[in-house]
């Protein structure tokens, strides 16, 4: 089977956790060394995106930018659960990445990784991770 599901207990109200390392794990499981990798979040207040891994301000300030312009706390929002700001921030972010799989490797820029970005935190999470050959 080449769809893969991982569990992530986040313990802050928004943050961008390296994931790379379980699809690495995946595609060793998977025994592909071609193809495409997608990776899915199915959370509506959470997201899949790929950024910079050398300098964890990048993650920072990512969240301050997304903070800045999505505020947690807007006396205009209306919706009842109180995290619209989650919504917005998941909806700029994506629900998915779609990776290529060159022999056995990602194909990545030299500074690259795939995160889960945790906007409504703490929160148990699961992202999923679908491999296909070609």
């Amino acid at each position: 089977m080449n769809l893969f599901k991982h569990s992530l207990t986040i313990n802050k109200p928004q943050n961008m956790i390296k994931i790379t390392n379980y699809i690495r794990e995946d595609i060793e499981k998977s025994g592909i060394k071609d193809g495409i990798i997608v990776v899915f979040c199915p959370h509506t207040t959470a997201g899949i995106t790929i950024n910079e891994n050398a300098d964890p301000d990048v993650v920072h300030d990512l969240i301050y930018g997304f903070e800045k312009t999505y505020p947690t706390h807007d006396q205009n929002y209306r919706h009842f659960e109180g995290n619209s700001h989650a919504h917005m921030k998941s909806s700029t972010m994506g629900a998915s990445q779609t990776l290529i799989l060159q022999e056995g490797k990602i194909i990545f820029g030299t500074w690259q990784d795939v995160y889960f970005c945790e906007f409504d935190g703490p929160r148990n999470r699961t992202f999923y991770v679908k491999i296909m050959e070609g």
